[in-house]
């Protein structure tokens, strides 16, 4: 049955909110009347376009995300069933919200559908790799194995992004701050600055009057500069969710120059882990080529493993596939074909992405170990520049004075 949020007030006058699972909003306000409280309002959790409908668009956090697929692997190893799981999972969560959405799913299960079609329902909360791993693993009846690699996907992501925030946590306010306090010099300090300078009659600098241009131009262009800034990146977001031109972008990423082969290296990582899971799972390869690549983040990639699952299909080998496709580094390559002429496919693909994974942690720390420094360098170059361009007068005219 479906959930529906429900405000109501008692005989005192006290508002509740709630969820319930009806069959209809009608059944809602009967039940609310039996526990003695006056309906409100009664809200479907569900969208009513569509014959089915939609899960409302509600976005499960990172957090609970963990929780929620770490409870279902769990359940769903000990045997329970996937609409059981569901309601047992969904009572663990305070929000309502987030009730609403695991209701909404089990009662799209108990509808009929699989798993996999209750989560194409809710793409905020369940993303590519999500769901294409769970249909998968639903079509090679290999869910609770499936499940279980998902939790610790998830978990690992979740602690990727927590050391990721906690490291440029300190970068992000140092760059905040230094903007501020350049920003605060050029359009409060520098101009009565030159208001004496003028009034002397002093001949300045060229590193002075350029600084004296940049703060006439802040003072002038700076609010439409800023304006128009965001208005770019606003279109150019608008723009690259149209197919055409997010494959462009995302070709282009990958022939950077610096960031290209990080990008590159993160869609091997990707791709690699969820094939190895779904092999090592017992999916059919095809299936699991197909699952693998909607878990591809770039558009160009994701298109060439499409192809490479084409080929596979037609009795090519996978390792000499992955090779003709040119986006996937030599040792994937190798590994893949070791693992093709040993029957240890799974295995290979596993160490493959477990020494992908590493090297772009490796990577990704580095990078991050650099930002700090980076950012006090070039902050600290530029009040540099500025306290020379207010100094240099300064010591023009007590030199005149003299």
């Amino acid at each position: 049955m479906p959930a529906f949020l429900y405000q109501a007030v008692d005989r005192t006058g006290r508002k509740s909110r709630g969820l319930l699972e009806a069959a209809s909003a009608a059944a809602v306000r009967a039940e609310l009347r039996a526990r003695d409280l006056l309906p409100l309002e009664v809200e479907a959790t569900r969208r009513s376009a569509g014959a089915a409908g939609q899960i409302r668009a509600h976005r499960l956090s990172l957090k609970k995300l963990v929780l929620v697929t770490r409870q279902l692997a769990t359940l769903v190893g000990a045997q329970v069933r996937i609409e059981d799981a569901l309601k047992i999972v969904a009572d663990q969560l305070g929000q309502a919200r987030d009730r609403s959405l695991l209701l909404n799913l089990r009662s799209a299960v108990v509808d009929g559908r699989s798993l996999a079609q209750a989560l194409e329902e809710a793409p905020e909360s369940f993303d590519d790799y999500f769901r294409a791993s769970v249909r998968a693993a639903e079509s090679a009846g290999r869910l609770p194995e499936v499940l279980e690699h998902l939790a610790g996907h998830v978990e690992e992501r979740n602690r990727n992004r927590q050391s990721l925030q906690l490291a440029l946590i300190y970068p992000a306010l140092l760059a905040l701050v230094s903007v501020g306090v350049i920003a605060a010099l050029l359009n409060f300090v520098v101009p009565d600055i030159v208001r004496v300078f003028t009034a002397r009659g002093a001949d300045l600098p060229a590193l002075t009057r350029g600084l004296i241009a940049l703060s006439d131009w802040m003072q002038v262009w700076g609010p439409g500069a800023l304006g128009a800034l965001l208005g770019l990146l606003l279109i150019g977001g608008l723009l690259l969710r149209r197919p055409g031109l997010r494959l462009r972008w995302d070709g282009w990423l990958i022939r950077a120059p610096l960031l290209g082969p990080l990008v590159l290296r993160l869609n091997a990582a990707q791709f690699s882990g969820t094939l190895a899971t779904l092999v090592r799972s017992g999916v059919p390869l095809a299936e699991a080529l197909r699952a693998a690549a909607d878990t591809v983040p770039n558009r160009l990639v994701r298109a060439r493993v499409a192809e490479v699952t084409r080929q596979v299909q037609e009795g090519a080998a996978l390792s000499r596939a992955i090779e003709a496709s040119g986006v996937f580094p030599p040792m994937l390559v190798a590994m893949i074909a070791s693992g093709e002429a040993s029957g240890r496919l799974g295995e290979s693909l596993e160490k493959s992405a477990a020494d992908q994974s590493a090297t772009l942690k490796a990577t990704v720390a580095a990078i991050v170990a650099l930002v700090e420094p980076g950012v006090l360098l070039i902050m600290g170059g530029v009040v540099m520049l500025l306290v020379m361009a207010i100094l240099m007068p300064i010591v023009g005219l007590n030199s005149l004075a003299n």
